[in-house]
């Protein structure tokens, strides 16, 4: 195996060493990125949050006659506490053929690959262009790029076809699940523990909705409906947080639990919120009532993302599979902005360098083979699509 070339290790190098941890600002890397792209006088449109700390941006080489395609990735990574790191997570490490270092695989791997190609991009007349977009606070819920998205929609020509370097081992992904997450907060009303029937125990009634959530997720086990090419072939729901109760004689006035469900792009995820809503409120609430009128639930969204589903016989599922020689194409359960490219109306697929296995870890790493991989994927989209009449 050939080692990568050194323009790629040295980005990802440069990359990583920006902690751009979801709950910090990312401008550093995007000021970085913009201003090596501007060194091949190539114009980055930035697009902020609403406190200017964190930015996407977007680049197109070539001239934007037609569609083009779109290379896409988000420089946000999760954090590191209390993690049992071997080196700096922030300083890549090299050992024999694994590059360490926190975005390594998800998923600044693949930004670096993109912007060591820049150059033979910009050495090489392009008839079809290429898009680059980097966005922000993906890790949390796939925020930032809803406003590069906006943007996008506000151009004369948006991209053709779109490639998400999310960690895939550089298999093609033409779907994932969806997923929304939501925070409940139960108001009930305190007092003694020796007197429970005046009072509304916020954490018991909570302890029902969560079982009822965990009713929900046998039922899609048990029941469907599936989908064998996902891993696992069904919806999940998931409680992962509980807090509620201050000592054990006072009936709990307050509690509040957080939960999830990653479903199949078939089902809807709204609806299976409605359900569960529905439950607390028809089967619980009256319950409550009874006791004291102030009490009851509140629903909070958290986090939701749409599912894809691309068509395997989509030009972009093609074209992949021409690029990585291969005719297997797959599933996956994690999520990606994906969903969002899609619904603009931008045809995608997943397709990255690393391991989701690796992803969110301590000591997480990338290997060279996976960046050749990766370089060459590139190297057979310039000379097949963006060089080509």
């Amino acid at each position: 195996m050939s080692s990568i070339p050194p323009i790629s290790q040295s980005l990802l190098a440069q990359l990583v060493a920006f902690d751009t941890t979801s709950r910090h600002s990312n401008l550093q890397l995007i000021e970085f990125v913009r201003d090596y792209l501007a060194r091949w006088q190539i114009d980055s449109t930035l697009t902020f949050d609403d406190n200017k700390k964190k930015a996407n941006l977007y680049a197109t080489l070539g001239k934007a006659r037609v569609g083009g395609v779109l290379l896409s990735g988000h420089t946000d990574v999760v954090p590191v506490d209390g993690q049992d790191w071997q080196s700096n997570p922030f300083q890549l490490s090299v050992q024999q053929n694994k590059l360490f270092g926190r975005g390594s695989t998800d998923m600044k791997g693949f930004i670096a690959v993109c912007l060591a190609f820049v150059p033979y991009w910009i050495e090489h007349a392009l008839i079809t262009p290429v898009h680059l977009a980097f966005s922000y606070d993906e890790e949390v819920g796939c925020l930032g790029v809803r406003r590069l998205i906006a943007n996008l929609a506000e151009q004369p020509i948006k991209p053709r076809l779109c490639v998400i370097g999310e960690p895939t081992n550089m298999q093609v992904i033409r779907a994932h699940k969806g997923k929304v997450s939501v925070r409940c907060h139960v108001h009930g009303q305190a007092c003694h523990s020796s007197l429970t029937h005046q009072g509304v125990n916020a954490v018991e009634y909570a302890a029902e909705v969560i079982s009822q959530l965990k009713n929900m997720a046998r039922r899609f086990r048990d029941e469907g409906p599936w989908d064998e090419a996902f891993d696992p072939p069904y919806t999940t729901v998931h409680t992962g947080k509980v807090q509620g109760g201050i000592a054990l004689n006072i009936v709990p006035e307050t509690c509040t639990f957080e939960f999830e469900f990653r479903y199949l792009p078939e089902q809807n995820g709204r609806q299976l919120l409605a359900e569960i809503i529905e439950y607390a409120e028809r089967k619980l609430l009256p319950e409550m009532h009874m006791v004291a009128k102030q009490t009851g639930f509140r629903w909070e969204e958290m986090a939701a993302f749409a599912s894809l589903d691309t068509a395997e016989t989509a030009e972009i599922v093609t074209l992949a599979k021409q690029l990585m020689n291969t005719n297997q194409v797959g599933k996956v359960s994690f999520g990606t902005e994906g969903g969002l490219f899609q619904q603009a109306g931008i045809s995608t697929v997943i397709c990255g360098p690393g391991s989701i296995q690796q992803a969110h870890k301590p000591n997480e790493f990338i290997t060279q083979e996976q960046l050749i991989l990766c370089e060459r994927f590139m190297q057979r989209l310039t000379n097949e699509v963006l060089m080509k009449q």
